[in-house]
């Protein structure tokens, strides 16, 4: 059962899971998780490894799909579209629930081509300067057109770590989506490229509904305004970040956030 903090304001759901179970094969890895994520908010995930937060994620975008043994039981809304539906078009859901994963992974493409790729294959654009414009805005967004606008045809892989990420999480806004989601994002970056990366999340959560799992609480705590404690496959407590932080109402989520395990 998800204790809810009383003090956290109703506010309309992007995405909405009710009953959410997930098994791979016979184990249940999720067990009955139910939450609300709001638009213009950045929801964090926190908990020790192992604790499902990481698998719940996946089943935003369907991505559990490309994993044979997994299944989903219960019901996850997009704007109260059931995402799991037979008429849900999956590589439409992607473009609309965008996901940057914990190492960056740019294709091994030019910088140009790894923002103009997603436009491509969702056709959302007409001529030769409006996808210029996407991969332009894209970058800006970014934060990284100042610095890559000069060598557009270079391989993306050639950047540094931090500015790998960054490209990443331009080609999944590429797309125009509603929803991103991020993946321990900042795990293998310094502190310098975290730094940016944080900053752009702040950003970013003006236009976006932006779930994030971490590691961090101290990321999770400068970051979001929203956070879910995940332990044993479930929601422990849900509530403001300010509240989960200071005023913990579960005993397991006070001892987490005290050290004691994790």
């Amino acid at each position: 059962m998800t204790v809810i903090h009383p003090n956290l304001e109703a506010v309309e759901a992007k995405m909405s899971a009710t009953d959410v179970s997930v098994f791979y094969g016979d184990k249940k890895a999720i067990d009955n998780v139910s939450i609300a994520i709001p638009s213009k908010y950045v929801t964090a995930f926190i908990g020790p490894s192992g604790c499902g937060k990481s698998t719940f994620l996946r089943t935003l975008n369907r991505m559990n799909d490309t994993i044979p043994s997994a299944r989903v039981e219960g019901k996850i809304e997009l704007d109260s579209e059931d995402i799991y539906s037979s008429a849900m078009d999956v590589v439409r859901l992607r473009a609309r629930v965008g996901m940057v994963f914990q190492k960056p992974n740019p294709f091994p493409k030019s910088i140009y081509e790894n923002i103009a790729y997603g436009p491509r294959i969702h056709g959302i654009f007409e001529t030769k300067d409006d996808l210029d414009q996407i991969v332009e805005r894209s970058l800006t967004r970014a934060g990284l057109w100042n610095e890559v606008k000069d060598r557009l045809s270079d391989p993306g892989t050639a950047l540094s770590g931090g500015q790998q990420q960054r490209l990443c999480i331009a080609r999944a806004i590429a797309v125009d989506p509603e929803v991103i989601l991020m993946d321990e994002p900042c795990s293998a970056l310094d502190p310098i490229a975290t730094a940016k990366i944080e900053e752009l999340i702040a950003e970013l959560s003006d236009r976006y509904a932006i779930v994030i799992v971490t590691h961090s609480m101290q990321q999770a705590a400068r970051v979001s305004q929203r956070t879910a404690f995940f332990h044993l496959g479930s929601i422990v407590e849900y509530g403001r970040t300010s509240d989960i932080f200071t005023a913990p109402i579960e005993q397991r989520t006070k001892d987490y956030i005290t050290g004691r395990y994790g």
